[in-house]
């Protein structure tokens, strides 16, 4: 009966006299001939149990029962049923970029191949809509080292937004991210920093200069010149990464702080675990630098260390809100400044 672990959820193996004769079943991550199919929602086939693992892990344990009438409703495009590939579409992306966030490329694939392939089907190939997905794809396979196929995704967005001029700044914006990935990637350190440049333009554009969106993208600039030698510069934008991340916690602090008799009320921002990975990820490399740094500022450790702490401490960890090092008593400093405002 497959894999039987409640962990991964259930297989069993394809009964062919089941389905339609001429209907055959492909794996859902790789298109080879299936032997295996979800037991709960029995629509999703897969070659052998380790692509199963990985379907349901990546995205298939959160849509296991919404693809049930999408997979069995004929004819397949009524509203109801394209309202329900929209739910899918949505759900697979927020679920990709989580991933993502994480530093989870392989996990991220399967809710972006999915993405892509609703999005085809409510829109149409080539469309506009489907370069998120494209961009998702194309990310998760940067982070994999498959740099062959993240070139031609990004050429394929790229394509469909030179076509479509009236595209909104945010894919502007993750396009030139994710070139500036892709070339700071195999090395080419000049092209990344022109669309890492870029990339902090349309990000200043549409999201403002203090927003987190905005402070990825000079974090990613900062690791060029890193690379480059070029510490002054390096120096400069952690810190202003760090400035924008640190404004931007303790803003929800005061939320939090305004808001502790009745949890409920809390802001969502506080129950984005991938948001608070990424910030954890940039402000972590940013104190290892510092901390490596020739010029030991020790405001600017303190700072990134308050700010982390403060990151811990909205994610409900106040074990770690307070870490035993030797800035400790600078974090209290700057956290008995900020309960006290």
């Amino acid at each position: 009966m497959g894999d039987k672990s409640s962990v991964w959820g259930q297989t069993c193996r394809i009964i062919p006299l089941a389905f339609p004769k001429g209907q055959e079943k492909v794996c859902e991550l790789c298109q080879s001939p299936a032997r295996l199919q979800c037991a709960t929602c029995r629509v999703t086939f897969y070659c052998h149990a380790e692509h199963q693992r990985t379907d349901w892990v990546g995205i298939h344990e959160r849509i296991c029962k919404l693809l049930v009438p999408v997979r069995t409703c004929m004819p397949n495009n009524t509203k109801e049923i394209q309202l329900k590939k929209m739910e899918l579409i949505k759900i697979s992306t927020l679920v990709a970029q989580s991933k993502l966030f994480q530093g989870k490329h392989q996990e991220a694939l399967p809710a972006a191949h999915l993405c892509s392939r609703y999005t085809e089907d409510v829109h149409g190939p080539q469309s506009v809509q489907q370069v998120p997905a494209f961009l998702l794809l194309a990310e998760a396979n940067i982070g994999l080292g498959n740099l062959a196929l993240a070139a031609e995704l990004l050429s394929q967005a790229e394509w469909v937004l030179l076509k479509t001029p009236e595209h909104s700044n945010s894919l502007t914006q993750q396009l030139n991210r994710n070139f500036g990935r892709l070339h700071a990637a195999t090395g080419n350190l000049e092209d990344a920093r022109f669309n890492f440049a870029n990339d902090i333009f349309f990000a200043t554009v549409e999201f403002g200069m203090n927003s987190t969106v905005t402070a990825c993208s000079l974090f990613l600039m900062a690791d060029v010149f890193a690379k480059m030698k070029k510490m002054s510069i390096t120096r400069s934008m952690y810190q202003e990464v760090a400035r924008i991340w640190c404004d931007h916690l303790t803003k929800l602090l005061e939320i939090y702080k305004k808001n502790i008799p009745n949890p409920a009320m809390l802001s969502e921002s506080f129950h984005d675990k991938s948001k608070r990975a990424e910030g954890e990820r940039m402000l972590g490399a940013i104190l290892e630098f510092l901390q490596k740094d020739v010029s030991k500022d020790l405001t600017q450790i303190a700072l990134v260390t308050y700010s982390l702490a403060v990151l811990r401490l909205l994610d409900g960890d106040s074990h770690k809100a307070y870490p035993g090092s030797s800035c400790s008593a600078c974090v209290r400093q700057w956290s008995s400044a900020a309960w006290s405002r």
